[in-house]
This record gives structure tokens, sequence and C-alpha cells, in this order.
């Protein structure tokens, strides 16, 4: 007790630190146990692909979740260099890579894809000086000009929830990208699989992430409409 009294300062600090140190990891496990819902709390359906591309017997746009989540459970370090490969290792990556990545897993080359567009119509529709297949797919800019022309385009407003559904990409004010989830916030707004860094990768930031950066795109992949530019993915 004599040493308690003589020491209050020292220990108050102690304190401090160590809540300041454990909040943080409180946050996270929180954050990453926390009760989540279902489209099915809502009373919405979720829309199911026409399509499984890679014939695996399940539909493209559960495929594109799948593999964004494999991806965000992989938890790959954020690090946007260039690679003269083109892809990064599988423990690397951006918010760019989760997108490639998921669409790989559904049995499309994103990055063929948007290289041969941009062969095509690079003056028109991307302004790129000098065209780089080794880069192009992972700037965010270039997906969301690509998706804008091939893809579905959906409402930016996430109130409307039921127009949200897994699978869909979602760009925030042209330089962060996703994929949206099956996980919803109680409010019916649904989590989004990204990476910027963050501890968590599936995440129910869609609303805090628009506040900051605009919604500027919102898309779902419909390959029944595109069939002409579309390019499978092969091992």
């Amino acid at each position: 007790m004599k040493w308690i009294r003589k020491h209050k300062l020292l220990l108050a600090i102690i304190i401090l630190v160590m809540v300041g140190i454990s909040l943080p990891f409180i946050f996270i496990l929180y954050e990453k146990y926390k009760p989540y819902y279902t489209a099915e709390d809502f009373n919405i359906t979720t829309i199911i692909s026409e399509v499984d591309a890679n014939a695996n017997g399940v539909d493209d746009y559960t495929d594109i979740l799948l593999g964004a989540r494999m991806d965000a459970e992989n938890h790959p370090t954020y690090d946007g260099r260039y690679w003269d490969t083109g892809y990064p290792p599988d423990d690397i990556g951006v918010c760019t890579d989760v997108i490639w990545r998921a669409f790989k897993n559904a049995g499309y080359n994103l990055r063929v894809m948007v290289d041969n567009d941009i062969a095509i119509s690079n003056e028109e529709d991307y302004h790129i000086k000098y065209p780089d297949s080794n880069i192009d797919f992972r700037r965010v800019g270039n997906l969301e000009v690509f998706f804008k022309k091939y893809a579905t385009n959906l409402t930016l407003d996430i109130n409307k929830i039921e127009e949200w559904q897994p699978g869909d990409i979602v760009v925030f004010d042209s330089r962060h990208i996703g994929i949206i989830s099956d996980k919803r916030n109680r409010d019916g707004k649904p989590y989004v699989i990204h990476n910027s860094g963050q501890p968590l990768r599936e995440e129910d930031v869609l609303q805090k992430r628009s506040e900051k950066d605009p919604i500027s795109g919102h898309f779902r992949w419909d390959a029944l409409k595109i069939e002409d530019i579309l390019v499978y993915w092969e091992d």
C-alpha cells in the first residue's frame, strides 16, 4: 500500500498506457465478432448469377464474393509496388488486387480484359500515355472505366439496401475499390471486403467510407451481357 501511495502518478501512467495499448485490440475483437445480419433478416432476395464461368457449381456472384473473402482471410500485406510479372505474390496486395483475385476465383482474367480494352479504346476512355500490362489492371481509375463500360451500373445510394448485393463492386471517389459482402449491419447496409491496410479486411465500412470518399461507382458483373470481351482464366 505504501508503494502505491508513493507512486500514484507512475501507477496512473502505467494504467493509462496499458489501456491505450489494449483499446485497439478490444475494438478489433469487437468488430470481428460482433453480430452481423444477412439479406434474409431484411426480407431481401439475394441475386444469383445465371452464369458459372468456371463450371465449379457456384454462380459467378458467389464466386466473386468467395474469392474476395479468401484474399481477406489471407490478409496480404498492403504494398503497391510494381511487379515485372504484373501479379504480386499472394501475401502482398492493395485494393485492386482484391478485385482481380475475386474475378480469378470466378474464372475470369480481369488483367487481360482490361489490357484488351485499353488497346482498343485507350485514347477515348482511359487516357493512358504509355499502356503497361503489368500495372494498368491494378489502378482503380482503370477498373472504374472498365466496369462502367461493361458491368451493370447500379445505385450509389447506400440506403437502398436491397440493391446492394454480394459480389457487387464498389468504388469510392475513384480511388479505392472493394467487393460487397453478404454480411450486413443492423441497418441492412452490407459490409465491404477491401484492402487499405486495415486489420480487418471484411468490415462494416460502407457508410463510414462513403462519408469520407463519396461512392463513384457500384457495379454488377453480368457475363451474359458482355460475351464479346470475356477472357477466362487459364492456369
